[in-house]
Parts: structure tokens; sequence; C-alpha cells
């Protein structure tokens, strides 16, 4: 099996790149892969590129480990995604996110910890559907989502579960611009140029003064509820969980 994450550092930029050849489930693989990604781009201390496959940036946690019943799995798979929103959230460098193609959770809390998001033109479902498929929004994410998008288009995607389209996912707040697929890469190459301009340690000395209060609030949700206990006190609740496909 080929690593479902590639790290590069070129042209200035520490470049992390999705891919596990389907859809980019957030297997605890994948995320841990990420993870260690983060970690290396930290080393470096340059603007990130994170960017998924043609056609999907993820398409979330992987389902089957919720609906499996097994709550050590899903605590680690969720715990593990969790802390890297955070990381993402808090990272001192600037995160420019490439949103190629869906974005189901996990991979639209990624979008909501970025600094910048662009999005791709085409028939592409972009938002926080938990409801729709019998799990919770977990809190963390919550917190994610209401630091950066807007009040009304906040409660359409928590609490019905709405996805959009990336223009209304950018109207909503979990994308800065959206641009035509043959424009990508000169439009991604634009916002690398502008971000490696920035004066770096005043954007690590600013970001915590702006999102101070929201990373500590996801801090407090990730300690208070993806624990363990919580997930087997639960776990009577996890049969409700719907797959792709299933009524």
């Amino acid at each position: 099996m080929t690593d479902p994450v590639t790290f590069e550092t070129r042209d200035g930029v520490s470049r992390i790149a999705m891919d596990d050849g389907k859809v980019n489930l957030m297997t605890l693989a994948m995320l841990q892969a990420l993870h260690d990604a983060f970690d290396r781009a930290a080393e470096h201390e340059l603007p990130v590129l994170l960017q998924g496959r043609e056609g999907v940036f993820s398409a979330g946690f992987d389902l089957k480990v919720f609906a499996s019943g097994d709550m050590a799995a899903s605590h680690a798979m969720v715990r593990a995604g969790a802390e890297l929103a955070l990381k993402v959230l808090a990272f001192p460098r600037p995160v420019v996110s490439v949103c190629t193609g869906h974005a189901f959770p996990m991979g639209a809390f990624l979008l909501l910890a970025s600094d910048v998001r662009i999005g791709v033109e085409g028939p592409h479902r972009i938002g926080l559907n938990e409801v729709a498929i019998g799990i919770p929004v977990p809190s963390f994410g919550i917190e994610l989502a209401r630091q950066r998008l807007t009040p009304a288009w906040l409660s359409r995607t928590v609490t019905t579960g709405e996805m959009f389209s990336p223009n209304d996912a950018a109207t909503a707040g979990f994308l800065d611009r959206v641009v035509p697929q043959p424009d990508l890469e000169r439009s991604t190459a634009k916002v690398l140029e502008a971000v490696r301009q920035i004066h770096l340690p005043s954007h690590a000395t600013v970001k915590p003064r702006l999102r101070g209060s929201a990373t500590a609030a996801v801090r407090a949700a990730i300690d208070a509820e993806i624990t363990l206990e919580a997930y087997q006190a639960n776990q009577g609740r996890r049969d409700a969980v719907r797959l792709p496909g299933n009524s």
C-alpha cells in the first residue's frame, strides 16, 4: 500500500498532498500520516499547502469504523482528527488548503482550520452532514465552524446536515474563493506567492491573538467529549449510523 500522504518542500512551501487512491477517507492511518506531515512542516517553518486528489478533498471519517461498534477504534480515529484540526488551527505558519472536490467531515474541519481556502468549481458538496447520517456533530467541530461560518449557514449545516455547492460554501465561510478547474494551478500559485511575502514571525504572533478563544474552546471540547469513557458510555447510540447507499 502506498502512503496516503506525501510531503515535499518546494519553492519555499511545504506541500502536503492526500491521495489514498479512492476518496481520501480519514482513517487512523491517514490522520497519523497528516500529523507526521504537519510536524515535518513545522520543522521547516514555511507556509503549508494542503490539497487532496482531483475530485475530492476528503470524504471525511471512515463511517465503517463508527458502524462497527468498536468504540476504542472510533475514539482513536476521532481523537486523532480533532487533534489534527487543532494543530492546523494553531499552526504558526500560513496554511493554504486547496479543496479539489468534495469535503465531508473531517475534510471540512480541516478547511475550517486553515488560513486560506481555495475551492474548485464543479458538482462537489461541502459541509457538515453528520446529523443526516445519524451522528451528532462533535463539539470541537462546532467550535471550528463557529469561528469561520456565518451564523445562518452554520445553523443550516450543523442542525440539518445540509451540504453546499462550492459557491454556496464560499458564501457560508468554508471557502475563501472558488475558481474554474483550468485556473486552479495558476490561482493557487498566486496565493502561495502572496503568503510567501508575509512576515512570518508576525503571522505567528497574531494568530494566537486572533484564534486564542477558538483554540481554547476546541481544546476544551476535545478533552471533555472525546474520551474513551464517553465513547463507551454512548456505545448504544452508534447503531444509528447510516452508511452511504443504505436507507
